[in-house]
């Protein structure tokens, strides 16, 4: 089995995945917080409890592929793959692993890693233009047009590094949970009913003004599909998103293992 490690800036979500079927199918998924200290035998030891919970012995892992974006994190990963998995890790972006899509970009290398490998699943998945939004520690919003070539995008604070900056900012504020006010009102009548409707509609306004405006831009009909932890809870108060993918990285990891192994056959 494959096993598909997605480091993003907050957690890294760790998947294992079967391949012998005709589409990929993910067996198990792990998350855990991001700390580009922790090593390759603390994530050994989490990872073994967390296998025999599954019924299942590490030796069941035949690949490692890794797509990140916190550089620091990748020396421990690959330890991790080599040291007790017995491979080398696959590095998305990297020899032996190409995008095998066209980034038209003024700057292809400066492209976040989990961008291309959303953008390569979305493609497969969905066909026409399409629209990328991952919620993530930023919210990401990403452009595929009709062939799969990644056209560019935007980039905005994530709804919870906001709620961070204005509570870090703002002595008398106090931190409010994310979640979607009770009623359909915008008019706050306490302090903390304020900052939960800003937040949170301010948000889902910000996602559909930007869905409108590249809409707009792209002038050809446009398929959204959304991703990443929030994409749901924001799903559920919006119709500005097509389809939900929520393990669409771990997909296009996924992906990108069979194209190269099918390339070496």
């Amino acid at each position: 089995m494959l096993l598909a490690v997605d480091a993003g800036n907050t957690n890294i979500v760790f998947a294992l995945v079967d391949q012998s079927g005709e589409r990929p199918a993910i067996r198990a998924r792990w998350r855990i917080a991001t700390d580009p200290r922790r090593t390759a035998d603390e994530y050994a030891v989490w990872l073994h409890q967390l296998l025999q919970l599954e019924g299942l012995d590490r030796r069941v892992i035949d690949a490692v592929i890794v797509c990140t974006v916190v550089p620091r994190a990748l020396h421990n990963l690959e330890v991790l793959a080599s040291k007790y998995f017995g491979v080398a890790a696959l590095v998305a972006g990297q020899a032996p692993l190409g995008w095998g899509i066209r980034l038209d970009v003024e700057e292809p290398g400066s492209v976040g890693a989990d961008r291309a490998v959303n953008a390569i699943a979305a493609h497969a998945a969905v066909p026409g233009d399409l629209l990328v939004i991952d919620f993530g520690t930023a919210t990401t919003f990403d452009v595929v047009d009709y062939d799969g070539a990644y056209k560019g995008g935007a980039i905005a604070p994530g709804i919870n590094l906001s709620l961070d900056a204005l509570v870090a900012a703002a002595a008398r504020l106090p931190r409010v949970a994310i979640a979607a006010p009770a009623g359909s009102q915008v008019i706050g009548r306490t302090t903390e009913d304020q900052m939960a409707i800003g937040i949170f509609w301010g948000y889902v306004a910000m996602v559909e003004g930007m869905t409108q405006r590249i809409k707009a831009e792209i002038g050809r009909p446009v398929s959204v599909v959304a991703t990443g932890g929030l994409a749901t809870l924001f799903d559920r108060h919006t119709s500005a998103f097509d389809r939900i993918e929520p393990d669409l990285t771990i997909t296009g990891l996924a992906l990108m293992h069979r194209r190269l192994i099918k390339d070496t056959e």
